[in-house]
């Protein structure tokens, strides 16, 4: 049988761990993950685009797992009631290719991409940061702020959408939930001035300018998330240039994110490296790094296998028959109407 996440049961075992606590276990499991990046079989993402936005599907595997995640991008969504981003995943064992949990991913993309932005922080930004700047207030606004208050200790958040009612919500929500000092900005520029990390998490399907050379301050660091697609920027390319520029995936970010603006030698360095020690991450207190997070498979396989063992452990999530059990593995006709009839008339004869 196939445990199965729906979303109540995913709500539940976050409710129930805590969403600091979660999004901290989930960052120490995704380091751990990036530590053995090379035990993985790797390859960028396969995407179906339309003028509307796109769906993709997003394989990873090791020698005993394997996941892979369905994930779509429809900006235009909300207007008919729809949530931007829509995902699930299945887990996978590697001997047999049975399917062991069918997860929903949505909420849970939220928060291992919070997740994600925190590690990399951790490792990136000036250990004395404490002020974040988020542009863009979105559904997973929310989780970024309380990721990298809960693992990075950020005391104040300056917050900025061309929505004002996203930021209401935002503000809404983190007041109740977080002793951070909350700051709305009347535009970007005012957001960005003196912040130590900027998180840039907009949903505009374009190449936009959202942040600026004059806005970035020495020391800053930037996490871009919104940028995952082809032709969906939020940087204008004198930003890249200013910066130390991280990515996950090099061949999928050179196609996907920020990066794909500048020339293709252009220097990049793979996080999992800095994590190992094999390249130096931030090298002085004054310079720019930059995050290009585009979103990758790998950080689908840590949460799916996160949520497999603390739903296991909770009793959290039913099992269902995703695929056949059989009494004869070669007898799949068995379970239709015409094959239990002739079942039934060989035992009467």
């Amino acid at each position: 049988m196939t445990r199965f996440i729906d979303v109540h049961s995913l709500v539940r075992l976050v409710d129930e761990t805590g969403v600091p606590e979660f999004l901290a276990a989930l960052s120490d499991a995704l380091r751990d993950d990036f530590l053995r990046w090379r035990e993985f079989d790797k390859k960028a993402r396969v995407a179906s685009h339309s003028h509307l936005g796109v769906i993709e599907l997003m394989p990873v595997a090791d020698d005993g797992a394997y996941a892979f995640k369905y994930v779509n991008g429809h900006p235009h969504n909300t207007q008919v009631g729809l949530p931007t981003v829509m995902a699930f995943g299945v887990l996978a064992e590697v001997d047999t290719g049975y399917p062991v949990l069918l997860s929903e991913l949505t909420l849970t993309t939220a928060l291992r991409t919070a997740a994600t932005s925190a590690m990399a922080a951790k490792a990136l930004a000036r250990p004395d940061s404490r002020s974040l700047a988020l542009i863009g207030n979105g559904s997973q606004s929310e989780f970024q702020a309380l990721a990298f208050h809960a693992l990075l200790g950020i005391e104040e958040v300056r917050v900025f959408d061309t929505d004002p009612h996203a930021t209401d919500k935002l503000v809404r929500h983190l007041s109740a939930c977080t002793p951070l000092q909350i700051v709305r900005a009347a535009c970007v520029a005012d957001a960005v001035r003196g912040a130590d990390i900027v998180t840039t998490i907009t949903a505009y399907q374009g190449n936009a300018a959202v942040l600026t050379p004059e806005m970035i301050e020495p020391g800053m660091h930037i996490n871009a998330v919104g940028g995952d697609s082809p032709g969906k920027t939020e940087l204008h390319p004198g930003v890249i240039g200013m910066a130390r520029v991280f990515v996950e995936y090099e061949p999928q970010t050179r196609v996907e994110g920020e990066i794909q603006q500048v020339a293709p030698d252009f220097p990049v360095h793979e996080l999992w490296r800095v994590l190992l020690g094999e390249v130096p991450g931030r090298e002085d207190a004054r310079q720019v790094t930059l995050f290009d997070s585009v979103g990758f498979a790998l950080e689908d396989y840590t949460a799916l296998r996160y949520i497999q063992r603390m739903a296991t452990e909770r009793g959290i999530g039913q099992q269902i028959a995703l695929v056949p059990e059989l009494d004869d593995p070669k007898d799949l006709f068995g379970l239709t109407a015409s094959g239990r009839r002739r079942a039934v008339l060989r035992r009467a004869a």
